[in-house]
């Protein structure tokens, strides 16, 4: 293809590109697909880095990606409206409840509360002294839009609710959707029935909604006032004598096994099925169960959806490409012909890492069968070898780091006295540009310094020019020259400016999680944050390598203190984070200040009764006591339970420290 063509085809790309964006972002009436959506703008990218020459301001690579919409006012929900989990198979179920009786360390027996998990839009309704007052997006799960007035064009939904037993104020939880015979009706307009309930529902114009055939179907609650309900099917019940549409398919089933059994039958149905469904949702019946159990970051752990059978095709694989991550991780990803799977166009697979390349025996040219099992990255199941060319040669990882240049090695678990199966580069830190670019990546994500403006592709773009090498340098950026750029103005630098200059008033725990360390996730830096409680002090444990003071925190091992360890052994990474002290603003956060177990410091040994040191570790800190893993000088409490480490208990003895048993920590507890 000679140049002249290669940017006509790239500009009526563009051109294809600006015209969703406006349908999705200006009009929210989209006519085709996210996953649609995204190969479009790959292909952008990939025109781009294939040709220097093509460039466009209207490109995703020069755009700063999209604000929400202006037509609605914000909404924080009052309980976060997570995610699910998903479950493929038999052996993730069982994982699932194992991982339940593991955190109430107490193998109780408890019903799941199955309902079927239809492929809509979710939306959350409150009702304040039985009136519906607010109707709101999901949104990112923390903050959505009020659409208030769209929502209350669904004839599902009560605007009013009659009953006496009805909440003074409840926040109910539901799917909007339409029905697969009344898309038929309207598909000119859209790619598919969600897409139809999504556009309909950020019309401007309620009366533009209300044209669209939408329903809405109860599942759950938020937030309610004087909670008295006891299992998730009894509010079920109570949501249809209000007057909401609940699931037929809804049903209560008492284990695994029947959890399976009832997949495969309604899995064989569901395309007899009225309405869009991609699986079911298992829940812990049990409200008291689940208030217990309560959420991970991004999930609840009382329920999981398990997804139907993955879609599959064939395909060949044109080339294979190493991927370097932000911890050095070397990730082997197949580029494809282009196969549609399931609607959706797939181009890479990922071959996870080098054992499973061996173990599989994929190589460049061979013809495979890619699946993609609901939203999880299409990957490569099976090779077919009868088609293989006879000349094929066996794919060789590379033992150099592909982007540096760097040794690559592969660790050794003691724990599992095996060598792990990720090959990683030896460059630790910003010596490497691949780990460098993911670490910047890192640190302007949401959950780290979440800088709007900086997105990854800007990073990239920066990066290429100079302007961002490491992460201070956000902070010095030359917006003079950033202005001059194509596809830059008075109005974007002005935004990201902002944008950065209120990124510098954040926490210790997102500011240790924005570096990047390797097994210091979000969890494990709020436990570290919480512990060391000012960036002063973790930076002076951080330079005096008193690593192992962290050996205190209930919940951070020996892996994590190795991992700090060896991050902070490069110089490079203490002045990095030298320099940010300057140029952020840490806010202290300190939680439950005044409990009944201020100041004081407990530890568990031997197996408690009934319930897990999390959940009990959960309850001292909600009531501002802290947690230790070492008996020390600084240890109020011991509690014992079943089968007590007896050295544990006679360290105590030595000095002076008060054992007592799970009855006397409750006495405490009140």
């Amino acid at each position: 293809m000679i140049k002249k063509e290669l940017i006509k085809n790239y500009n009526l790309k563009i051109k294809e590109l600006k015209k969703h964006n406006k349908l999705y972002y200006e009009l929210s009436k989209p006519i085709i697909t996210d996953s649609q959506y995204d190969f479009l703008k790959k292909e952008v990218l990939k025109l781009e880095s294939n040709y220097k020459f093509l460039k466009n301001k209207y490109s995703p690579s020069e755009t700063v990606g999209y604000k929400s919409s202006k037509s609605f006012d914000k909404f924080e929900h009052k309980v976060p409206m997570l995610s699910l989990s998903n479950a493929f198979y038999s052996d993730d179920l069982k994982n699932f409840e194992k991982k339940i009786y593991n955190y109430l360390n107490n193998k109780i027996k408890f019903e799941y509360s199955v309902e079927p998990k239809i492929d809509g839009i979710s939306a959350s309704l409150t009702y304040t002294n039985k009136k519906l007052k607010f109707g709101v997006s999901r949104g990112d799960g923390k903050i959505g839009e009020i659409i208030t007035e769209n929502l209350k064009t669904i004839k599902d939904i009560p605007i009013e609710i009659k009953k006496n037993d009805f909440p003074n104020e409840i926040e109910i939880r539901g799917e909007v959707f339409i029905k697969k015979k009344d898309f038929l009706k309207i598909q000119s307009n859209f790619a598919n029935p969600r897409n139809a309930a999504s556009g309909s529902l950020r019309q401007k114009d309620p009366n533009e909604t209300k044209k669209i055939p939408l329903n809405f179907i109860a599942y759950t609650f938020g937030y309610v006032e004087d909670n008295s309900y006891k299992y998730q099917s009894e509010f079920l019940k109570k949501l249809k004598e209000w007057g909401f549409k609940v699931n037929k398919d809804n049903k209560i089933l008492n284990n695994i096994d029947e959890l399976i059994n009832f997949h495969k039958h309604f899995e064989s149905k569901r395309y007899d099925l009225d309405y869009d469904v991609d699986g079911l949702v298992y829940k812990v019946n049990d409200l008291s169960l689940q208030s217990r159990l309560g959420f991970t970051s991004n999930a609840p752990r009382w329920a999981i959806a398990h997804k139907f059978s993955a879609d599959s095709a064939d395909t060949k694989i044109i080339n294979i490409e190493i991927q370097v991550g932000r911890t050095g991780a070397l990730t082997p990803v197949a580029k494809v012909s282009p196969v549609n799977i399931g609607g959706v166009v797939v181009s890479n697979a990922t071959l996870h890492n080098e054992d499973e390349i061996n173990r599989k025996d994929i190589r460049i040219g061979d013809i495979v069968k890619i699946e993609r099992a609901g939203d999880v990255i299409p990957h490569v199941i099976q090779v077919d070898k009868t088609k293989r060319d006879k000349n094929s040669k066996l794919f060789n990882f590379p033992k150099k780091c592909p982007s540096c240049g760097s040794r690559t090695t592969k660790e050794f678990n003691n724990a599992t006295k095996k060598y792990d199966a990720v090959r990683r580069c030896t460059n630790d830190g910003f010596g490497c540009e691949r780990i460098s670019i993911e670490k910047l990546k890192h640190f302007i994500s949401k959950e780290a310094l979440n800088i709007d403006g900086l997105g990854k592709k800007v990073i990239e773009k920066f990066w290429d020019l100079n302007l961002i090498k490491k992460p201070q340098d956000i902070f010095n950026l030359n917006y003079d020259k950033i202005k001059s750029l194509e596809g830059w103005g008075e109005t974007s630098v002005n935004n990201l400016k902002k944008s950065i200059e209120n990124s510098k008033n954040t926490n210790l725990e997102r500011l240790i999680f924005s570096l990047g360390i390797r097994h210091i996730g979000i969890e494990n830096a709020k436990l570290i944050s919480d512990n060391v409680k000012y960036l002063s002090t973790f930076i002076g444990l951080v330079k005096n390598k008193n690593f192992d003071k962290l050996l205190n925190i209930d919940g951070i091992g020996e892996t994590q203190i190795n991992s700090l360890r060896a991050y902070f052994s490069n110089q490079l990474n203490l002045k990095i984070l030298s320099e940010l002290n300057n140029k952020l603003k840490i806010r202290t956060i300190i939680s439950y200040k005044n409990g009944i177990l201020k100041n004081k410091t407990f530890m568990f040994t031997g197996k408690l009764d009934g319930i897990s040191r999390a959940e009990a570790k959960s309850m001292i800190e909600k009531n501002s006591g802290t947690t230790l893993s070492n008996v020390s000088k600084n240890l109020n409490y011991l509690v014992i339970g079943d089968k007590p480490t007896k050295r544990k208990i006679d360290q105590a003895k030595i000095l002076g420290i008060k054992i007592i048993s799970q009855e006397e920590l409750k006495k405490l507890l009140n």
